[in-house]
């Protein structure tokens, strides 16, 4: 039976920077939890700790990165357990977030439906700021101004995580160096263009990111109620574990060479 966002006590987890294969584990970890009973629904609010090129779990580490560029800018390459498109990340850029949920909020939905659904709360917190935004099929957000967000989803363990990295700033000429299918979709209209592509929630707003984020927050609360809440120490260990174990690891990164 199909549940409701009122139907649930929703907590917030927002800590400080991490590192991108930590960040990969904690979503495994989390979702396993909230899936078994043993963590209430949450929502995560990312802070990074360093430069990466996040990929989806079926892609490949050369259709998706240039390695040179990728080195000589300091980045590093994860893989997430859930499918979609490379993510480029610089830390204060970008604002992440992931929601997991009882599969039951889902249940019945095609994965069309379940991304406007996990997304429905964030459009609301942008029309606050003045940003008419809405879904694009299949998993982005945009607006009159172009591109805003791109989300990816992945049900397991009884649970669906849906996470979202949104652009807050952007270096466009960087990005397309490091990501081969930025340079392939904007070689012919270079900068410029990567700049239509995405526009970037500071142009859009003028607004610090920290208060992007609150209202954000904010929104959350006013529609479904929010508590603060912390990691776990039990689930922190198994997420350093498995960052150690398996997402920092070569056959991990690239089983899709």
């Amino acid at each position: 039976m199909r549940t409701n966002w009122h139907d649930y006590d929703w907590q917030l987890l927002r800590d400080g920077p991490l590192s991108p294969n930590l960040h990969m584990a904690l979503d495994e970890v989390l979702t396993y939890e909230v899936g078994a009973g043993r963590r209430k629904p949450t929502v995560r609010i990312w802070e990074w700790g360093a430069p990466a090129v996040v990929i989806g779990r079926y892609q490949s580490v050369k259709n998706e990165v240039d390695p040179e560029n990728l080195g000589r800018y300091g980045f590093e390459v994860v893989r997430r357990i859930s499918g979609g498109g490379a993510m480029f990340i610089e830390p204060g850029n970008t604002i992440t977030y992931s929601v997991y949920a009882p599969q039951e909020l889902v249940a019945g939905m095609s994965f069309q439906e379940s991304y406007a659904l996990m997304d429905s709360w964030v459009l609301e917190a942008l029309k606050t700021l003045g940003i008419k935004a809405w879904y694009q099929p299949i998993n982005d957000i945009t607006s009159e101004g172009g591109k805003i967000a791109g989300a990816a989803q992945t049900r397991r363990g009884g649970a669906v995580l849906h996470h979202v990295t949104m652009a807050y700033d952007i270096d466009a000429a960087k990005m397309v160096q490091v990501l081969r299918i930025g340079r392939e979709k904007l070689s012919d209209k270079g900068q410029t263009s990567a700049q239509k592509r995405v526009d970037p929630l500071r142009s859009q707003t003028g607004l610090p990111r920290a208060a992007v984020i609150d209202r954000m927050i904010e929104t959350f609360d006013d529609l479904y109620g929010l508590n603060r809440d912390e990691l776990k120490p039990e689930e922190l260990e198994a997420a350093r574990n498995l960052a150690e174990t398996k997402f920092s690891r070569k056959e991990w990164i690239y089983i899709i060479p």
